[in-house]
C-alpha cells in the first residue's frame, strides 16, 4: 500500500489541511491534530484538568453539520487562524490573544445558534488531543476499501467525510483489518495497529455542502455486517512519513 494523503485537523470539526510529510513521534497524534476544540455552552470540560469526553461536548461535524461550510485554516508557528465563512469577509485571528479567542467564540455561537447549547469555548491544554477516542492514535483509512463502500452506496463519497490523518491506496478491499495487532513501517516510523474505526453520523455530512446526503454506517452494517472503516495505529517508533511512501508489514531485521 502506498501513502496518497495526510491531514491534520487543527480545530476538532473543522477542515482538514493537507501536508506532504509529517514527522511522527511514539504515543502521539500527527502534530497539530486537533489541539483545539469549541466546547458546547453546556460542556464539563476543563482546561486545568482535561479529561477525555466525548465528541458531543464539543462543536462537531455528528451534531453540527453547518460547520463544515466554515473553511478554516490554521498557522502553528503564528497561531493564526483563518476562517472563511459562506458569506461575508474571512475573520482573521490570533489563537495567541484572549481577544481574538473570545472574538471566534462569540463568532462560533450565533453561527451555530441555538446548536451551541450556550455560549462556545475555545479549549486547548498542553499536550491533549480532541480525538474521538481517549488514545493517542494516527487513523489510517484504505482507499479501496472505501471504493468498495461507495460501490455499495451507489454514489461518490468524498474520502474527507471520515477524517483520518493517513489515506492508501493499493491492496486489496478491507485488506487494512487483516492488520489488526501488527506493526507496520510507514515511511521511516513504526506504528501498530490496534483498532477498527467504527463509523458515526459525522459521516453523512458532505464536506462541500454540509448536507446529509449520505448514510455511510448504515450502508456499512447492511452490506459489510459492520460500520468501521479505517484503522488507528499508535506509534511504536518515530519517523518521517510523506505521500508516496509505503505502508508494509513490518520485519524485524
Amino acid at each position: 500500500m502506498r501513502v496518497e494523503h495526510i491531514y491534520r485537523y487543527p480545530v476538532k470539526g473543522f477542515s482538514a489541511e493537507a501536508l506532504e510529510e509529517v514527522a511522527l513521534t511514539p504515543g502521539q497524534c500527527l502534530p497539530h491534530d486537533r489541539v483545539y476544540a469549541l466546547a458546547q455552552g453546556d460542556s464539563p470540560f476543563d482546561t486545568a484538568a482535561p479529561v477525555w469526553m466525548r465528541k458531543t461536548n464539543f462543536a462537531c461535524l455528528a451534531a453540527n453539520a453547518r460547520i463544515a461550510k466554515l473553511h478554516t485554516a490554521y498557522d502553528p508557528k503564528t497561531s493564526q487562524l483563518v476562517i472563511r465563512p459562506p458569506e461575508g469577509a474571512p475573520l482573521m485571528l490570533d489563537l495567541g490573544k484572549p481577544a481574538d479567542r473570545a472574538r471566534l467564540e462569540d463568532f462560533i455561537t450565533d453561527y451555530l445558534g441555538e446548536e451551541a447549547r450556550g455560549r462556545l469555548r475555545l479549549a486547548e491544554a498542553p499536550g491533549y488531543n480532541f480525538t474521538d477516542i481517549p488514545q493517542k492514535s494516527v487513523s489510517i483509512i484504505s482507499l479501496a476499501s472505501l471504493a468498495a463502500l461507495e460501490r455499495a452506496h451507489g454514489m461518490r463519497l468524498d474520502p474527507l467525510r471520515f477524517r483520518a490523518n493517513i489515506y492508501v491506496s493499493g491492496g486489496a478491499e478491507w485488506a487494512d483489518f487483516d492488520l489488526m495487532g501488527q506493526e507496520i513501517q510507514l515511511g521511516t516510523a513504526r506504528l501498530r495497529v490496534w483498532k477498527r474505526i467504527v463509523r458515526c453520523p459525522a459521516t453523512e455530512v458532505n464536506p462541500d455542502t454540509a448536507e446529509r446526503d449520505a448514510r455511510p454506517p448504515r450502508v456499512l452494517r447492511e452490506n459489510f455486517g459492520h460500520a468501521d472503516l479505517g484503522v488507528q495505529a499508535e506509534v511504536l517508533e518515530g519517523g518521517r512519513v510523506a505521500v508516496g511512501d509505503a505502508l508494509e508489514v513490518f520485519t524485524p531485521a
